[in-house]
């Protein structure tokens, strides 16, 4: 069994997070995302709109999704991958070579972000 691995916020879901997922998904057999807590969004001085407990809730109903666990650091990353016995890590391109460091623990993918959309958009267009 192949365990694929990715983080982030998703705070106001949208179809690009949902087609992040989907790719994810099939480059393995079991997909487990790791959400950003509020206290980690807080020290990151990211605010989302949605709170944790709600977004792992929205997250866990997408069915390319098979768990959803709490981030609530940059450094639990090797810890992830070694305790869920992950095979491929997958971040969107954005974050292109800031997790090259997990190398030595498993593939590294960055995959390309959906174009037309970006939850940086919606709130620029919402506060027009």
């Amino acid at each position: 069994m192949k365990t694929v691995i990715t983080y982030g916020t998703f705070d106001l879901l949208h179809w690009g997070h949902v087609r992040l997922l989907e790719r994810a998904a099939k480059l393995g057999d079991k997909l487990i995302v790791g959400v950003s807590t509020d206290e980690f969004n807080a020290e990151k001085h990211k605010e989302a709109y949605h709170s944790y407990e709600h977004r792992k809730y929205i997250l866990e109903a997408i069915r390319y999704v098979d768990m959803v666990i709490p981030e609530s650091s940059w450094d639990q990353k090797i810890s992830d991958v070694k305790k869920y016995h992950v095979d491929t890590f997958v971040m969107g391109s954005d974050w292109e070579g800031q997790f090259d460091f997990l190398k030595p623990y498993c593939e590294v993918i960055y995959l390309p972000r959906t174009e037309g959309i970006s939850t940086s958009q919606i709130k620029a267009d919402l506060d027009k």
